[in-house]
C-alpha cells in the first residue's frame, strides 16, 4: 500500500538503473528529472547564460584599448609628399626623395598606443539596456518552454495511466468471456447450446485478447513518449489509481495575465524598443581620448644617405596624447528606414500580444466549461455502469435459461465494456482538463495541488 506525504502529489513506479533497484518517483519529482534532462531547456538555459554575457560585453566597452606593436620592414627609399587614400595603399613616411632610388632599407618601429571612449552620448548605456533587455527576453522564453515542458510531460503520463488502468479493464472483460465459454461448453456438451455457440464464443474470448494487446501496446508507446520527454533510456512502470476515485475542482478564475507566454511577448516589444533607442544613438556624436608613445628606426640619415642597416636600431622617440569629438553628420539619413522597420516591428509585435491574449482568455473559458461537463458527466457515469453491469448479469442469465441468443450476450457484454471504459476516461477527462487550465493559467501548481 502507497504512502502519500502532504507534499506528495501522486505516484508512480519507477525502475531506474539496473533491474535489481527500484525507486519510487512522485510526479513532481519526474517533473523535475525532466527540467534537468531535456536537451531543449538545457539549451534555453545555456541562452539565458550567453544573454547575460551579451550584458558584460557591452559593459566592457568602458575599458580603453592599448597596444604594444614592433615591426621590422625592408623596402625602397622612394617617398613623395601629397594625400593618398590608404585603403589599397601601405603608407611610407618621411620627406620625399631626391631621386628615384631603388635601393633597399631596413625600418623598425615601435609603439604603445592607448584608446579610450569615455563619454559616448548614451550609446552605450542604450547598448547596455538592449543586452539586459535580451536576457530579460531569454528567461522569459526558458520560462515558457518549462511550463510547456512539464505540461507535455503531466499529459503523457496521465496518457499512460489511463491505458494502465484500461489494461485492467480489458483483462477483466477477458476473464468474463472466458467464464462464458467455459458455460457454453458445458451447456454443449449437455445438449442445451448448439456447437456452434461453443466456436462463437471462442471467438470472442481471442477478440478480447486482440483488444487487450492493443490497449497493452498504447500503454507501452505512451511510456516510450514519456520516457522521451524525460530524456532518459529507464524502464518505468505506471501504477497509480487516485486519479480514478477523486474529481478535481471545477472552475478556475479567468485570467490569464500570469501566463509566461505573455511575458514573453511583452518582452519581445520591450526589446524591439531597446534596440530602436540603441539604433536611434548612433546619431549621437563620441569622444574618444588617445595616447601614444613610440619609436623609430630608419636606413636613411638626415641627410638622405642611405645605411641600410641602421634602420634595425630605433633612433627616434616619441610621444603624443590627445582628444577627438566625431559627429556621424549623415548618420540620422542612414538610420531612417532602420527606424521605421523597429516602429512596424513593435506594431507587429503587439499584434501578436493582442491575439495571444485574446486566444487565452477564449481557451480559458471554453477549458472552464469543458470542465463544468467532464464534472456532471463523471457523475453520471455510476448509473450506466450499474445499468450495464444489471444488464448483461441479466442476458446471460437468459442466455444459460435458453431465453436469450448468443448476439444479446455478446452485446450486453461490449456495453458493459464500453460503460466501464468510459466510466475511467471520464475521471482522466476531467484531470486533463485541469491540466489544460493550468497550462492557459501559466502556472502547473494548480493541477498538482490537487494531486494526492
Amino acid at each position: 500500500m502507497l504512502k502519500y506525504s502532504l507534499l506528495t502529489f501522486f505516484s508512480t513506479t519507477v525502475f531506474f538503473g539496473t533491474a535489481q533497484v527500484q525507486q519510487t518517483k512522485t510526479l513532481h519529482q519526474l517533473l523535475q528529472v525532466a527540467e534537468i534532462n531535456y536537451p531543449l531547456l538545457k539549451s534555453k538555459k545555456f541562452l539565458v547564460d550567453a544573454a547575460q554575457k551579451a550584458v558584460e560585453i557591452s559593459k566592457n566597452t568602458k575599458i580603453p584599448s592599448l597596444d604594444a606593436a614592433y615591426q621590422m620592414n625592408y623596402a625602397t627609399y622612394n617617398n613623395i609628399t601629397g594625400m593618398a587614400y590608404p585603403q589599397f595603399l601601405i603608407p611610407i613616411s618621411g620627406p620625399p626623395s631626391s631621386t628615384n632610388n631603388f635601393s633597399g632599407i631596413f625600418g623598425s618601429a615601435a609603439s604603445l598606443l592607448l584608446n579610450w571612449q569615455p563619454i559616448t552620448f548614451g550609446q552605450r548605456e542604450a547598448q547596455i539596456t538592449y543586452s539586459q533587455t535580451g536576457v530579460k527576453y531569454a528567461t522569459a522564453d526558458l520560462a515558457n518552454e518549462i511550463l510547456q515542458h512539464k505540461v507535455k510531460v503531466a499529459n503523457a503520463y496521465l496518457d499512460a495511466l489511463t491505458f494502465a488502468e484500461l489494461d485492467k479493464l480489458y483483462q477483466q472483460n477477458i476473464t468474463r468471456t472466458e467464464t462464458n465459454l467455459s458455460t457454453v461448453k458445458t451447456l454443449v456438451a449437455n445438449g442445451i447450446k448448439a456447437g456452434v455457440d461453443s466456436a462463437l464464443f471462442s471467438a470472442e474470448v481471442s477478440k478480447a485478447k486482440i483488444d487487450r494487446l492493443n490497449i497493452q501496446k498504447n500503454k507501452e508507446q505512451a511510456i516510450i513518449a514519456l520516457t522521451q520527454l524525460l530524456a532518459t533510456e529507464e524502464n518505468i512502470s505506471i501504477a497509480d489509481t487516485s486519479f480514478f476515485s477523486k474529481l478535481p475542482t471545477s472552475i478556475i478564475a479567468n485570467d490569464t495575465s500570469t501566463n509566461p507566454l505573455l511575458s514573453l511577448y511583452n518582452t519581445s516589444i520591450e526589446l524591439d524598443k531597446a534596440k530602436r533607442k540603441s539604433i536611434a544613438k548612433t546619431t549621437a556624436p563620441t569622444l574618444g581620448v588617445w595616447g601614444t608613445t613610440y619609436a623609430r628606426g630608419s636606413g636613411v640619415s638626415n641627410t638622405g644617405d642611405v645605411k641600410t642597416f641602421d634602420g634595425l636600431s630605433l633612433q627616434r622617440v616619441n610621444y603624443g596624447v590627445g582628444v577627438q569629438l566625431s559627429v556621424p553628420l549623415l548618420q540620422s539619413l542612414k538610420i531612417k528606414p532602420q527606424l521605421q522597420h523597429q516602429d512596424l516591428q513593435i506594431k507587429a509585435d503587439q499584434e501578436k500580444l493582442n491575439d495571444i491574449t485574446l486566444q487565452l482568455k477564449k481557451q480559458l473559458e471554453t477549458a472552464n466549461t469543458t470542465m463544468d461537463y467532464a464534472l456532471k458527466t463523471v457523475k453520471e457515469m455510476p448509473v450506466l455502469v450499474q445499468s450495464s453491469t444489471f444488464a448483461y448479469a441479466t442476458m446471460v442469465s437468459r442466455y444459460n435459461a435458453g431465453l436469450a441468443n448468443y448476439a444479446d450476450v455478446v452485446q450486453a457484454q461490449y456495453n458493459l465494456l464500453k460503460a466501464e471504459t468510459d466510466y475511467k476516461t471520464a475521471y482522466m477527462a476531467a484531470w486533463k482538463t485541469l491540466l489544460y487550465q493550468a497550462a492557459i493559467k501559466g502556472d502547473i501548481n494548480l493541477f498538482l495541488n490537487q494531486v494526492n
